[in-house]
């Protein structure tokens, strides 16, 4: 039996799965995300002889697919969103990004200094690489499909969604500050200067323009073009990946965050014709890929758990990050939600469903292969625990809460007489 036949079949089995479990799980207490994470788990238990599918050895090929993996995400989540752009509206989002995430980061490097024994550089990094949420992995709490009605999603899925956007970029500069602490030492002297100026204004700054300018280019040429030209009439969606690896790859090549690139031109070619039936196409796509990924990922991250992944984990990082779970990140999401729109209960579950994923091991692959981090180990497998605890508890809780907070009452929504919205980036 040849081990490339074996991983043929798996795949096969697991392509498969993934088109016939959405529908199975659908409405039950169940996740697709916590079924794939127990094949893997299963299928590395046989006597397989499948490549081990250990990230600290294959750091490079870890970084890439998980990159390709957040950006497909990126591109879908914000061609998803129908809610246009405006301070009002996105409320709940700004709050989200400039308080739920900053007190999280703070708290968990604290905790994995102080308590998980951490040195400074690493426990940054641990609270860096698990900044970002990923709605994606419980599907009850995200964004359906784009729709003609600019108001119709309800402030639970939509903070979830637009949170998780546009965080897996605005975390890079931790990421970063993580790197610079393990290469040059705390002094901020030899590095806050070019974090600050380089780090943090120009690539954030960068992103954010490349993805306005290339999304407003992508949506002239889809729906403005001249008639022969225009691509949108031609209703292909694997456009939605060239979309997504121009911005990504431009910006990148610029020295801007790609990942805030990809959401930003999103978002720009929905604002360009926002009820064009197109990018239902485009999104459907990009979710179809997406969803492929994600299998894959969660297929190898079963494989890695069963070859020994948690292998390094200690009591204390594990109390770090079952803390971040189940404490930090209800009471910071509680904390920057008051006086944001939506009931004290929607507050709650916006709180609580901080999901953690694929990005966070995007961030520490990423980081890894640029400075040399003590306990690497340690962290690697903390973040791979938050992760497993994120998809089994998010993902068997996002049904049954969901279906309370329907019977307790209407779900806020954005009222159409909002302030008006921004004429581009939405």
């Amino acid at each position: 039996m040849e081990t490339v036949d074996v991983a043929f079949a798996v795949l096969g089995v697991a392509a498969l799965l993934a088109g016939i479990l959405p529908r199975l799980v659908e409405r039950r207490p169940l996740s697709m995300p916590l079924a794939f994470l127990g094949l893997g788990m299963l299928v590395y238990s046989l006597p397989t002889n499948l490549p081990v599918p250990d990230p600290l050895t294959h750091r490079d090929l870890a970084t890439h697919l998980t990159e390709i993996c957040v950006i497909v995400a990126l591109m879908g989540a914000g061609l998803k969103i129908d809610r246009p752009l405006s301070w009002r509206r996105w409320s709940s989002t700004w709050r989200l990004l400039a308080v739920a995430m900053p007190l999280c980061i703070a708290a968990v490097a604290l905790l994995g200094w102080w308590w998980a024994g951490l040195v400074p550089a690493s426990a940054l990094l641990l609270a860096a690489s698990l900044a970002p949420t990923d709605p994606v992995l419980a599907s009850d709490v995200q964004v359906g499909e784009p729709t003609d009605e600019s108001d119709s999603e309800d402030e639970v899925r939509f903070a979830l969604t637009s949170e998780a956007g546009l965080n897996d970029g605005l975390a890079f500069p931790f990421v970063y500050a993580a790197v610079a602490i393990a290469g040059a030492g705390l002094a901020p002297g030899d590095w806050l200067a070019r974090w600050l100026t380089v780090d943090l204004l120009y690539k954030v700054g960068a992103g954010l323009a490349g993805g306005l300018l290339i999304g407003w280019l992508l949506g002239k040429l889809f729906f403005r073009a001249p008639s022969e030209l225009r691509l949108a009439r031609h209703a292909e969606g694997f456009l939605a990946l060239a979309a997504t690896f121009l911005a990504y790859g431009l910006v990148e090549v610029a020295g801007g965050y790609g990942f805030l690139a990809v959401f930003v031109a999103a978002r720009a070619i929905r604002a360009a014709e926002r009820n064009h039936k197109y990018h239902a196409v485009l999104h459907d796509f990009a979710e179809q890929v997406e969803r492929l990924l994600t299998v894959l990922m969660l297929l190898l991250l079963g494989g890695a758990v069963i070859s020994g992944l948690l292998a390094a984990l200690t009591w204390p990082a594990a109390f770090v990050g079952l803390a971040l779970v189940f404490v930090v990140r209800p009471l910071a999401g509680w904390l920057a939600l008051r006086g944001a729109p939506g009931r004290p209960a929607e507050h709650w579950v916006i709180a609580a469903f901080g999901i953690r994923g694929i990005g966070s091991f995007y961030y520490l692959a990423y980081a890894t292969t640029k400075a040399d981090f003590p306990q690497a180990e340690l962290v690697w497998a903390t973040v791979a625990l938050v992760v497993i605890v994120s998809v089994v508890v998010h993902g068997v809780a996002a049904t049954p809460v969901m279906r309370l907070l329907d019977a307790s009452g209407g779900r806020t929504r954005t009222e159409t007489s909002a302030a008006p919205s921004a004429p581009v980036a939405a």
